[in-house]
């Protein structure tokens, strides 16, 4: 049986007091929307549909991809004028799942168990039940707890609203019945809007059995309203993030303070300080150890690697037992072999240091090939730009690189040499040399500091 999803994702968002369309605000670092097109490609879909409308095209745009049909809702009439809008794209499809861009955590588990459900009903209520279900629809049974109807917040009177079982707007319908269903929909409510509920009541009047499906954790049908919402769930996320984490034996100092916004895969016996936010993919291999402030995204973190505090990595690669920090930056393309050494106040962009190699302090490493065993005194900077282009420096196996020191690009500092601290280094230093470019230094005794005028 082939499986359609449509995702309504046309609601204005009102409340959330922004310009970007709803949908697009960001969980994780991912737009709502693109949390629940995830989740729907994780079931053995055939097609997904989404219904898009404020916003314009701002929303088709942010998903580039070949599997997605594209729907505009020029006017928003409701969730049934919705779905009708996107029942051409459904042709063919033996059942419809119904979703919403706003309601970012439903999950792939939740989804098969409303799909097991469909196999004996043309229509599956994805229901829950809230302590507070204040503006929510309201599930309706009979004595027999059978399902009859939902009615609207707005329609509801007082015995309705009682009840605590909600309609979370998520379901599976037939195909075929959809497309009847949908046709006969009014729009004589209290919002004058064409509720897709209403094909429940239609459902039950032809002798259909409505049957319903429950999520194991609530969170998971919270739609986003606000930014205070958004915060909520953003918390929720990663909370149960790093309850994964900490079940494949990671050691967070506080899982209150910790973000995981994209895919983490650690190795054995990783500890995380507090505020620790990794974004991308990144890989930790075995025995990391990550201080607290800091920030890795799309990189790889080789066995035994220490991270101090106060970190930003960025598209990097480190090697086995190296030690990074505190306060250090290594932008894209950084490439560190195994004991590398980079110290406080160090940035290091589009360079290699090879195995061994020390940058303790306050220096600037770009376009840099870094050979072994090289010492980098602290103050060190590799002037490799001129304002026009870029320019590779060199410095190979065992030299050593006096602090305060610049090297003007393109230069190599060949093996075993020396650069005596202060210098400017414009030419090739040849290997084992030495290389000095100071002013001379002039002392004249019994000289006197100039006095203030009184």
């Amino acid at each position: 049986m082939k499986l359609g999803v449509v995702i309504l994702a046309a609601g204005q968002g009102t409340r959330m007091k922004s310009s970007l369309p709803k949908v697009l605000h960001k969980l994780a670092e991912k737009p709502l929307l693109g949390h629940v097109i995830d989740t729907a490609r994780t079931i053995g879909v055939d097609r997904i549909a989404v219904v898009y409308g404020h916003g314009g095209e701002q929303v088709p745009a942010a998903f580039q991809a070949a599997d997605l049909l594209w729907v505009e809702q020029a006017k928003q009439l409701g969730t049934g004028h919705a779905v009708e809008q996107a029942l051409p794209a459904m042709d063919g499809m033996d059942r419809v799942l119904i979703l919403y861009g706003d309601v970012p955590l439903i999950r792939s588990e939740t989804l098969a168990a409303l799909l097991e459900a469909g196999k004996a009903s043309p229509l599956v209520l994805l229901t829950a039940t809230l302590a507070d279900p204040a503006g929510y629809g309201r599930i309706v049974r009979d004595e027999n707890s059978t399902i009859r109807c939902i009615v609207e917040q707005k329609d509801a009177g007082a015995e309705v609203l009682a009840l605590r079982e909600i309609n979370t707007g998520i379901m599976l319908v037939d195909g075929s019945r959809l497309k009847s269903w949908i046709a006969r929909l009014e729009n004589d409510n209290a919002q004058g809007e064409f509720y897709l509920t209403d094909i429940v009541a239609m459902a039950v009047a032809e002798g259909a059995e409505v049957r319903s499906a429950q999520p194991r954790d609530v969170c998971e049908v919270q739609g986003v309203n606000d930014k205070v919402q958004l915060a909520e769930l953003e918390r929720h996320l990663q909370r149960s993030r790093a309850e994964v984490l900490m079940r494949q034996g990671v050691t967070l100092r506080d899982p209150a303070r910790f973000d995981l916004r994209g895919t983490l895969m650690v190795g054995r016996d990783v500890e995380l300080d507090i505020n620790v936010l990794f974004a991308g993919d990144v890989v930790l291999g075995d025995n990391v150890r990550v201080g607290a402030n800091t920030v890795i995204r799309d990189s790889r973190i080789g066995s035994g690697v220490q991270i101090f505090e106060n970190c930003v990595i960025d598209s990097a690669v480190i090697g086995d037992c190296a030690q990074i920090g505190p306060f250090a930056r290594l932008r894209p393309a950084a490439k560190l072999a195994a004991n590398v050494h980079v110290g406080n106040f160090v940035e290091i962009k589009k360079s290699q240091v090879d195995e061994g190699s020390k940058i303790n302090h306050l220096s600037y490493i770009g376009d840099c090939t870094i050979g072994r065993s090289v010492n980098v005194g602290a103050g060190t900077i590799t002037c490799n730009y001129d304002g026009a282009n870029k320019y590779p420096t060199v410095i190979e196996d065992n030299a050593f690189i006096g602090s305060d020191t610049q090297l003007v690009a393109p230069v190599t500092v060949g093996a075993g040499a020396t650069v005596g601290a202060g210098s400017t280094i414009t030419k090739d230093v040849p290997a084992d040399s030495l290389a000095l470019s100071r002013t001379r230094q002039i002392g004249r005794s019994g000289w006197k500091r100039p006095e203030k005028q009184r």
